[in-house]
């Protein structure tokens, strides 16, 4: 049967079906060996270039039959490699060709090919084969779902220049997962394709170093093999900055300067290596500049914001590279005018990169500016910066708004641009716009950034807390995503800050006391920490800790007992125990945990624990509990004597650790005065 495209194209490409497209076809199924051939052969020079007429061969059923052809043991060597050329012309149409010919099970017609032992027919089935599977349409997955397929690729690269063109073209196309990696580590890939890199082929290299980048990506097992591999008596990463010099290709400097960031990002090399720092860095930065194609500038800036996003020594070294944060403001002029332009073809293409220039520029200010004040500095006062990132904030593509938020939250690092730039800009309106309806990844970026915009010190705090952000923020606590909780709970956290009683009783009433307590039984330590946090900004000063109690007081003494009771890491329990200090500090608060000898046993048990963290806190709450100045202080003196607690200080004030000796002497003190 045909195999035919999906409807709304046949019905078009049907209605021009020519009559000399059907004469191609019927030829196919001529008797004559000799005429099937020259029919393969004109049919080749028919669809050279021409969409419709391939499109046209496709809906009449060509596919099923050339394959037929190319599989009979009876085709003539010769008339099986014309159908794999013909296929591969096909392949080179539409993404809608591709899928009518992986429809047609293409892929395993042309891998049971290779198994042929003619090089000319080979290397048509791996041409094809290549073609098919370059295009986005083609499910990767097809390549390894039969284990044979791989070791016999490799066999087959040392056959010719053009067998290892295609399969290390098939293989960096089709490496996308951990698993893929890991797949074609295993069955040596690295072996078999080191060598390949000082081919004569130029484009044998090429694929070859496109290979080890893909295979190099967020691998360590790979990177730490691939600093070991020796080249012709030359070591792998010397041969990857040869390829970087100004001499070579822009095409070829680019991929080479992505394989050693990949392996420094993988930790196979140091970050303060001179392969990275004189060579991988400089030339990243080089390829930003004016004088390359934009997408060269695209590629160029993303590699180079990914090298040095963790390392601040990088950020310094780029920073300094070149005027490197004035160039990249240079990504915001496209398109140049349209009156500049008259050629409509520059002014498309200008268009098509636009976004990308945009996003690749605020993913690498982001990087540059995620740890030093004066790069951030730099940042915010070149060329309208802060407007730009504004403007990038609503943009339609959702990656550069996603990039813009990225460099936003980068900044919001600082202190300074907190109370200047941000204020100056109210970043926070379109910020809290960007909260309202977004995909997890930007909401987190978003969350993340808005955080920072709630601290103590920074001036957006007020008007955001009128906007009323409480809500957004107790929604965000309750999403699917662990990042997005953090996040919510981490930005509550800081709003009840040293907030006012208002505040923090609508932070409460929003959020609802079930919500909390699920949020203390959280699988995620980060969202447990950040909730403890709350809790304990929630109850600070004593009206608010009374008050707070006095409400919700049964339910906190249960979830800080189930937490001291599970295993919990010394920082869980450390801030729980902080939080028992604060309920100690309030007037009526404190009588929760006198009237609960369960909990001052837990207490007790604490401070004769063997972390100093969890003693010192602990000790605080008994300190909180029995300090002199306050009703009823001689009762609960006694009453702690009784429970064998001032043993316990006296004990405590001989500690090697002079803070919780100190700690422990104040509280001595009390029962002293």
């Amino acid at each position: 049967m045909a195999c035919l495209l999906e409807a709304p194209l046949r019905i078009s490409v049907l209605s021009e079906v020519t009559a000399t497209s059907r004469h191609y076809v019927d030829r196919l199924f001529d008797p004559d060996p000799q005429k099937v051939l020259q029919g393969v052969i004109d049919m080749k020079n028919a669809v050279i270039g021409n969409n419709k007429q391939k499109a046209n061969l496709i809906v009449l059923g060509a596919v099923p039959r050339l394959l037929y052809l190319l599989q009979q043991s009876s085709s003539s060597l010769e008339l099986r490699t014309e159908c794999a050329v013909v296929l591969g012309s096909l392949a080179m149409g539409t993404e809608n060709n591709i899928k009518s010919l992986v429809d047609c099970h293409i892929i395993p017609a042309l891998l049971q090919g290779l198994l042929c032992p003619d090089l000319i027919f080979i290397e048509g089935c791996l041409r094809c084969l290549r073609t098919v599977f370059i295009s986005p349409v083609t499910p990767v997955q097809l390549l390894y779902t039969d284990p044979t397929v791989i070791p016999h690729l490799m066999s087959l690269l040392s056959r010719s220049h053009r067998t290892q063109e295609y399969i290390t073209q098939i293989f960096s196309h089709c490496c996308k997962t951990p698993e893929h990696q890991t797949v074609l580590f295993n069955h040596g890939a690295i072996q078999n394709i080191a060598p390949l890199l000082i081919s004569s082929s130029y484009k044998v290299r090429m694929q070859a170093l496109k290979c080890f980048s893909v295979l190099a990506y967020e691998n360590t097992p790979v990177s730490l093999t691939l600093v070991t591999v020796l080249v012709d008596g030359e070591l792998l990463s010397q041969v990857f900055v040869r390829m970087m010099q100004r001499d070579q290709p822009i095409e070829m400097q680019l991929t080479a300067a992505k394989c050693l960031t990949y392996m420094c990002r993988a930790g196979a090399i140091r970050t303060d290596d001179s392969c990275i720092v004189l060579k991988t860095l400089p030339c990243l930065v080089r390829m930003c500049s004016k004088e390359h194609l934009l997408e060269e500038r695209v590629e160029g800036a993303e590699t180079l914001a990914y090298l040095m996003e963790p390392d601040v020594e990088l950020q310094r070294i780029a920073s300094t590279t070149d005027h490197l944060v004035a160039m990249l403001a240079d990504y915001f002029k496209y398109p140049s005018s349209v009156s500049a332009i008259t050629d409509i073809k520059r002014l498309d293409h200008d268009l098509k990169h636009a976004h990308e220039l945009r996003q690749a520029a605020f993913k690498l200010y982001a990087s540059l500016g995620s740890n030093d004040e004066d790069i951030r500095k730099k940042i915010t006062e070149t060329d309208n910066m802060m407007d730009r990132i504004v403007s990038g904030l609503s943009e339609s593509s959702i990656k550069v708004r996603l990039a813009a938020v990225r460099c936003l939250h980068s900044l919001s690092r600082s202190v300074q641009q907190l109370r200047t730039s941000f204020h100056d800009h109210a970043v926070w309106k379109p910020l809290m716009k960007l909260l309202q309806n977004a995909p997890d990844e930007v909401l987190v970026m978003a969350s993340s950034t808005l955080c920072n915009l709630l601290l103590e010190f920074s001036p957006s705090k007020e008007p955001i807390l009128e906007s009323g952000v409480i809500e957004l923020l107790c929604s965000l606590t309750q999403s699917e995503s662990p990042a997005l909780r953090v996040n919510g709970i981490w930005a509550l956290m800081n709003m009840a800050f040293q907030a006012d009683q208002k505040v923090k009783v609508e932070i409460v009433r929003c959020l609802g006391t079930e919500q909390l307590f699920r949020l203390l039984s959280d699988p995620d330590t980060n969202v447990l920490m950040k909730t403890l946090g709350l809790l304990r900004n929630l109850l600070s000063t004593r009206p608010h800790i009374d008050q707070i109690m006095s409400s919700h007081g049964k339910q906190i003494m249960q979830a800080v007992t189930l937490i001291l009771e599970a295993e919990h890491s010394i920082e869980v329990k450390e801030q729980t125990l902080c939080i028992l200090a604060n309920i100690a500090d309030g007037n009526t608060a404190k009588e929760l945990i006198m009237t609960n000898d369960d909990m001052l046993q837990k207490i007790k048990y604490y401070m004769g624990h063997s972390n100093v963290k969890l003693q010192l806190a602990a000790t605080f709450c008994i300190s909180n509990l029995i300090w002199n100045e306050e009703d009823g202080s001689q009762e609960r003196q006694d009453k702690l004597r009784e429970m064998g607690f001032v043993d316990i200080l006296h004990k405590l004030t001989q500690a090697s650790d002079p803070n919780l000796s100190d700690r422990a002497k104040t509280a001595m003190q009390q029962y002293l005065a």
